[in-house]
């Protein structure tokens, strides 16, 4: 863990939509051209990390539920029966090259709409989650630590942020 500082609910909450609203404003204005180039050091396009992080969005509120739980809760899969964890078939990378290449044929509109579904939802999840809660400590399937807070930010926000910079090439 860093000595960054666990932000509070109503920063969390600020952070995802301003990082939300950021990226569907930036990647609507993409010529789709743009998105298809390759960014990404696995090799990934635009395209591709979009779905990506389309994808893992659904795994952020089920982050809020791993202090009061088992590591995988048996009912605990995505919308294509995956678990968001590391003990998923083969690790949190080729859970995540499954997700990607399941939506290989999506427009960029329909990753959008995606994102933006599964963003709501994780806000959902943010504001109906009890303050005392964000200072449990976690570990995240992609191996970070920290208060509940500090590692959700890392992740939804700040993982988030580095992809969009992946894609619109300030990264």
């Amino acid at each position: 863990m860093t000595n960054e500082r666990a932000p509070s609910k109503a920063e969390l909450l600020a952070d995802l939509r301003s990082s939300g609203d950021e990226a569907l404003t930036r990647l609507c204005e993409l010529p789709a051209a743009r998105l298809d180039q390759g960014r990404y050091e696995n090799g990934w396009n635009g395209r591709q990390i979009l779905a990506h992080i389309a994808s893992i969005e659904w795994t952020y509120p089920r982050m809020l539920e791993i202090p009061s739980r088992t590591p995988v809760a048996s009912g605990d899969q995505s919308p294509d029966g995956e678990t968001p964890t590391h003990a998923a078939r083969g690790g949190i990378d080729a859970y995540n090259q499954r997700q990607v290449e399941r939506r290989a044929a999506a427009s960029v509109a329909e990753l959008l709409a995606e994102f933006e579904r599964n963003r709501a939802a994780t806000i959902a999840a943010v504001e109906a989650v009890d303050e005392s809660l964000l200072a449990t400590p976690i570990q995240s399937a992609g191996g970070r630590t920290g208060p509940l807070a500090l590692v959700f930010h890392q992740v939804a926000v700040g993982h988030f942020r580095g992809h969009l910079a992946d894609i619109l090439g300030s990264g």
